[in-house]
């Protein structure tokens, strides 16, 4: 299907259309986001699977993303193709790491998925972002660079089940390196990245451009065991374990708003600091959850270090988590996907005639904890799993403190998890 020259516009431009539909409906629709087609199908059917995306087909979503075909048609208009700041290839995932933090935020504080309007300003932020970087940058700088939900996808690719990789025996006689620069015919790799080399599916896109231009017939899709990847990481980014780790800390907080408990937990928090701003009582319980998850992962890397430093261990096994973290990401969205799904029926046939009436739940709330636990369950055992293969990686035959101390860490946030989720949450929609 790569090689196909219909691919990948054949998806990528129907999906534009929808977008640009779907931002008509956020910003002139419903105001009340219960019967607002762009609410329903933005935060309770694309923001459910889009881990799910990247479980299965790594970052396929972003070949086929509005953003980035935005991106390539501001460059072919007006853009300058000017080389990438050194600035965003030094501090770019933190730049990612602190967007995708402060959207959470964001959403919380003013109430962005409950609000059409709110999404629709959120989106139309993210495209000033995507023309501006299209103009000046060239490739896709967004995407590489500063894109919030590229962080997340770079993540949970890394998990994910296929993999897009060139054959050694193949290239080492290949002389042009067409897979990167493109042939004339079809563009260089968006991403920035050097497929005959590439060893990671953290950037990769599947756009397959790479496949059409590489002469030898060398670049192959194939399945893999899922977690694969994260056992053999050469290279661990500080920066992008920090992401796991906080990422485990953000779905705790989100679990907790939407419980009963949330109410409790503000009114001590108003009472000890003696304000009733939300912003200010939101934001210290934000910084509370991320930051234990943080400093607990410190004080495991400090328990299992070796001759390593702390920051190395917190950097390397930082990455186990990632299996937990999609789990964990899954199973909260489950609930929106499943106990509100009807939602996105009754919004879009509403655009035609009377909304229907009913329930928005697709299945009862026992089958959605029954799958939450199933999830929770899978990405436990993924992580222990990912612990061992990364302590023996690492450590050879001296692994067992490494592994029993970080298995420690994901039993508890195992069960963490599993208690969230077998409590009743309030639906959003």
């Amino acid at each position: 299907m790569l090689k196909q020259p219909w691919y990948p516009g054949i998806i990528v431009w129907p999906t534009f259309f929808i977008f640009g539909f779907i931002v008509y409906q956020l910003l002139f629709g419903p105001d009340a986001a219960h019967d607002n087609f762009g609410t329903a199908a933005t935060w309770v059917l694309w923001w459910p699977l889009i881990p799910l995306i990247f479980l299965l087909l790594g970052r396929f979503w972003c070949a086929i993303c509005p953003f980035a075909t935005l991106s390539d048609l501001v460059q072919k208009v007006v853009g300058l193709n000017g080389p990438v700041p050194k600035f965003l290839k030094k501090y770019g995932i933190w730049l990612i790491d602190f967007f995708f933090i402060l959207i959470t935020w964001a959403d919380h504080v003013w109430g962005i998925v409950e609000s059409p309007w709110g999404s629709g300003i959120l989106l139309l932020m993210l495209v000033t972002g995507v023309v501006i970087s299209g103009a000046f940058w060239e490739r896709r700088t967004w995407c590489r660079y500063l894109c919030f939900l590229g962080g997340l996808s770079s993540n949970y690719a890394r998990a994910g089940a296929v993999e897009l990789r060139a054959t050694p025996d193949i290239c080492k006689d290949c002389k042009t390196a067409s897979c990167f620069k493109g042939n004339g015919k079809v563009p260089g790799c968006p991403m920035f990245e050097f497929p005959r080399t590439m060893d990671t599916n953290a950037r990769c896109n599947y756009c397959g451009y790479c496949v059409k231009s590489c002469p030898n017939d060398s670049i192959q899709v194939s399945l893999r065991v899922p977690t694969r990847e994260l056992w053999f990481i050469r290279k661990p980014s500080f920066e992008e374990s920090f992401l796991a780790i906080v990422i485990v800390g953000i779905v705790f907080i989100q679990n907790i708003t939407m419980l009963d408990v949330w109410g409790k937990m503000l009114a001590f928090l108003e009472n000890l600091t003696g304000t009733s701003n939300y912003a200010v009582i939101f934001t210290i319980a934000f910084l509370i959850a991320m930051g234990s998850t943080v400093a607990l992962l410190f004080i495991t890397s400090f328990f299992a270090k070796k001759t390593e430093s702390t920051t190395v261990n917190f950097a390397r096994f930082g990455y186990a988590l990632i299996p937990l973290d999609l789990a964990g990401h899954l199973a909260h969205n489950l609930f929106h996907l499943l106990a509100e799904g009807k939602s996105i029926f009754y919004t879009f046939i509403a655009l035609f005639t009377e909304m229907p009436e009913g329930s928005p739940a697709l299945v009862s709330n026992d089958v959605i904890q029954l799958l939450q636990f199933a999830l929770i369950g899978l990405g436990v055992l993924g992580s222990i799993y990912t612990v061992y293969r990364i302590a023996k990686y690492n450590y050879q035959d001296d692994f067992k403190r490494p592994f029993l101390v970080h298995t420690i860490l994901v039993i508890l946030l195992g069960i963490l998890n599993i208690y969230l989720f077998t409590l009743p949450m309030m639906s959003r929609m």
